[in-house]
């Protein structure tokens, strides 16, 4: 069961993420994986927004996601490793 104090726990770390780069991972069916990378703009009461460079081409595109499924690992977050080199160098 998910209660309001993890949902704010898991506001705020997002809200400490703001402006960096994550790799987004979620289940698309039928044992497809969708994976977003892309930049942690806006934190919201109930979702939390990623800017992501579209694949096909040079624009980007905006991307929300609610903590409930950051929460019930619906959609996994990871920090990249070229930035988290960034981040240590």
């Amino acid at each position: 069961m998910i209660i309001k104090s993890d949902l704010d726990r898991c506001r705020a770390k997002l809200q400490t993420m703001v402006g960096k780069r994550v790799r987004l991972t979620s289940n698309g069916g039928r044992k497809r994986l969708i994976i977003h990378e892309g930049t942690v703009e806006n934190c919201y009461p109930n979702v939390f927004t990623v800017k992501c460079k579209r694949a096909s081409d040079s624009k980007y595109e905006i991307i929300s996601y609610s903590y409930v499924d950051v929460l019930t690992r619906a959609v996994r977050i990871a920090i990249p490793v070229e930035a988290a080199e960034e981040v240590a160098g």
